[in-house]
């Protein structure tokens, strides 16, 4: 039985406590920490806007581009947004506190939403830069994603498991999609790791403007990174312009986050409204045809918040 709607009013309430404001005061904004805006992120979180604001009408639903995963999760610590996507690694990371990592203390406010889909640690590079396996990096300019994303985590293990480190290549940039695209057409890169969903607008556009190679990333590799939230995975065949055969990577799932700071009863509204409007995300992009409300609170590496717990339990799946 579906839980009724709450009034507007209530939800408004609860809305403003949970951002830190008192009863009658407006609503505060309620922050969606996405990624830069030519990955994945920043278009589901736009659509996630949309969802949110038809249930929380008067709500201030705002959406903000970010680095990604790990500058997300240190911005939910802080009470500084109150949705996020982040990698499952990098979120276990923080919730570990791994220093490594950039993580000097858990960041145990963090709760899940959901799970949802997988990103696939993509290595392209320029056909002309002869760039064919991992090994054929060495001696190459390489972008490594933007400082504190998730991109640059899995960059570091993907590269160490592959016995190279930064030190192998000629020149690294820290860059976020969209720039590193651009330095690859002017010839001033020749491969940038990106951590993203399959058809990624960044790489689309790069395989439209010159002959690229997806390079693969073996079993055996994945299998040396030591992580179980790191899994084998294929690039499909003709996900990108010339790219006529399938393509091993790695995959990894991403995750909805909050923090528990935010009303139950605001949580419970944004994960229902997501999974009974699955088709808007999958409108924004592809890569959203690889959320399931079945799968939602597997593998999960933090506590679900109370609400969407409540969620869960209300459709009978486990939490």
């Amino acid at each position: 039985m579906r839980r009724p709607l709450i009034p507007v009013t209530l939800l408004a309430a609860a809305l403003a406590i949970s951002c830190g404001g008192g009863a009658g005061q407006p609503p505060m904004f309620v922050t969606i920490l996405t990624g830069n805006t030519s990955g994945v992120y920043y278009p589901l979180g736009v659509a996630l806007s949309q969802l949110f604001q038809e249930v929380m009408p008067e709500a201030n639903i705002a959406v903000q581009a970010t680095a990604a995963s790990a500058e997300n999760l240190h911005l939910l610590q802080a009470g500084r947004g109150e949705v996020g996507f982040t990698l499952g690694d990098v979120l276990s990371d923080a919730w570990d506190g791994r220093a490594e990592a950039g993580f000097t203390a858990p960041l145990t406010n963090l709760r899940a939403i959901a799970g949802l889909y997988s990103n696939y640690i993509q290595v392209v590079a320029s056909d002309a830069s002869g760039v064919r396996t991992l090994a054929d990096l060495k001696g190459k300019r390489i972008s490594v994603g933007a400082p504190g994303s998730g991109t640059e985590l899995n960059a570091r293990a993907i590269v160490a498991a592959a016995g190279m480190s930064y030190d192998d290549f000629s020149k690294v940039e820290y860059l976020s999609f969209s720039e590193s695209v651009e330095l690859i057409k002017n010839r001033q890169l020749d491969v940038t790791l990106q951590s993203a969903g399959l058809g990624v607008a960044s790489l689309r556009d790069l395989a439209a403007s010159l002959p690229i190679v997806v390079v693969p990333i073996p079993a055996d590799v994945v299998r040396k990174v030591g992580r179980d939230v790191y899994r084998p995975a294929v690039i499909p065949a003709d996900t990108y312009d010339g790219q006529t055969e399938a393509v091993e990577t790695v995959a990894i799932q991403n995750v909805l986050v909050t923090h528990e700071g935010v009303a139950e009863s605001v949580v419970y509204r944004m994960t229902r409204a997501m999974f009974e409007h699955l088709d808007q995300l999958v409108a924004a992009h592809v890569a959203a045809k690889g959320i399931s409300r079945d799968t939602a609170t597997q593998r999960l590496p933090v506590p679900l918040h109370a609400g969407a717990a409540e969620y869960y339990n209300e459709v009978g799946l486990p939490e």
